[in-house]
């Protein structure tokens, strides 16, 4: 049975996409809070070694390969309600979201055994991460398909969805550096206090930013209940018959371990290479704004012009050929870095802006095609394809750096070793440019929805509604 339009409600607006920037905002104060300080907390503070923290981290993954596609599966399978499909579901999973992050950072049970603060660090970081964060976010993402079927206006949402993340960036990665370490006997130390404090503070932001999302976004196309009998088989079938999906997951990765490249190369090139760590700061403070001002208001009007497919391969092309040119160039002077890694961003923000429109057409084809609408299943799938990227290149850089010979003694005495300097400088360049490159070319030849087979699956779509 076709999804039917609601009752009439207020068209959409302004406080939609404000309310959708909000969910990813307050998503992204754990998130990202988890993403830039979990391991720097459970080391210096807990005492607990590297390897087991990164252990825990590729270990979840294989956990949300499960959890993702199970919370998929309940969404599809639920009754819309009075307010909607989704948005109960961000409503009743986001306070034991935000509790769950704070409980990740307790310093106070640093002077416990350490198989005590081990069991801690699984527990807490799979029920925050693996449980809580994949029941708010699947539902977050999926609901896109129920607030417009307009795909102008999905690729609004996805636009203020980049907003929401980039302000999030902003604020954790620039404040809690400056609060969350402390002098002591002439070194710079992560406090354990701080930390606890400052979970607890943006837990709590998570939530409210959680809830005013649930106040001001409406969803008005009822995606109905799949009520079909679960065939596991038939669902890995159908999932790896989809092009389109198979395509934006490709693209996806690809984008990752270009974009994750850059920024975990950063610490390296930046204090190391360039022996100037203001420059790193420098370097995300550009890349923000530069999302901020020419991709968040620039992205959907290109995309609704030439298409969403079609600007984000030109603008991933032309980012790659941004680093080809800074590895031909070899800048001696850190700013000249920092401008190339700008103009670089750009062209990965005008993609990232769209790229979550793009799915909600991969689920519009499926539903075409199949005559299923299954936005939560696909979105699990590609939300676990992109933890996959981020796990990838974690484990990329590390071995990148252990085959060019990188060791603390590099950091320490980094003229002795010239040559160590010349390859962290290639790879900085190299690793953006092969990953971007490659998305473009998933882009192109894999992925399949161009602008106009997009507004005619939204008309036959339409079609189906009205019927």
């Amino acid at each position: 049975m076709a999804a039917d339009t609601k009752q009439p409600v207020r068209p959409f607006g302004m406080a939609d996409k404000i309310g959708y920037a909000l969910g990813d905002f307050g998503n992204d104060f754990t998130f990202m809070l988890s993403s830039m300080f979990m391991m720097k907390f459970y080391t210096d503070v807990m005492g607990v070694a590297p390897g087991i923290v990164g252990g825990l981290m590729m270990a979840a993954r294989f956990v949300d390969a499960v959890t993702d596609v199970t919370m998929g599966q309940i969404v599809d399978r639920s009754r819309p309600g009075r307010d909607g499909k989704f948005k109960p579901w961000i409503r009743r999973m986001c306070g034991p979201l935000g509790i769950s992050a704070f409980l990740m950072f307790q310093s106070g049970l640093a002077g416990m055994p350490m198989g005590f603060k081990i069991f801690w660090m699984f527990f807490t970081y799979l029920l925050w991460g693996s449980v809580f964060y994949t029941s708010v976010n699947i539902p977050y993402g999926s609901m896109v398909s129920a607030v417009s079927a307009d795909p102008n206006h999905r690729a609004q949402l996805s636009t203020y969805r980049s907003i929401g993340a980039t302000m999030a960036s902003l604020v954790i990665g620039t404040g809690t550096p400056l609060l969350a370490y402390e002098a002591a006997e002439g070194a710079t130390v992560l406090s354990g206090s701080r930390m606890t404090l400052i979970a607890g503070v943006f837990a709590v932001c998570g939530i409210v930013c959680q809830l005013l999302c649930c106040h001001l976004v409406k969803e008005r196309v009822e995606i109905p209940q799949n009520t079909s009998k679960l065939n596991a088989g038939k669902m890995a079938k159908s999932i790896a018959a989809n092009r389109a999906l198979l395509g934006m997951i490709a693209a996806a990765i690809m984008l990752l371990l270009g974009m994750l490249g850059m920024s975990g190369m950063a610490p390296f090139v930046f204090p190391v290479f360039y022996n100037s760590a203001s420059a790193q700061s420098l370097s995300s403070l550009a890349s923000n704004l530069a999302v901020l001002l020419i991709c968040a208001p620039l992205a959907a009007k290109i995309a609704a012009r030439t298409g969403k497919k079609e600007l984000s391969a030109v603008s991933c092309l032309l980012s790659a050929a941004v680093w080809l040119a800074c590895l031909a160039v070899r800048p001696r002077n850190p700013l000249a870095f920092v401008g190339f890694y700008a103009v670089s961003y750009i062209g990965i923000g005008m993609f990232n802006t769209v790229i979550w429109a793009m799915i909600t057409d991969v689920i519009d084809d499926a539903e075409v095609k199949n005559g299923i609408r299954e936005d939560g299943t696909i979105y699990s799938v590609y939300s676990f394809a992109r933890k996959l990227g981020q796990a990838l290149s974690s484990g990329m850089i590390g071995g990148l750096m252990t085959m060019i010979g990188y060791s603390d003694g590099v950091a320490l005495d980094p003229s002795a070793y010239p040559q160590v300097l010349e390859d962290i400088f290639n790879l900085s360049c190299i690793i953006p440019a092969i990953g971007l490159a490659a998305a473009a070319l998933s882009l192109f030849f894999i992925y399949p929805l161009s602008r106009k087979r997009v507004e005619e699956n939204a008309e036959e779509l339409a079609r189906r509604r009205n019927a």
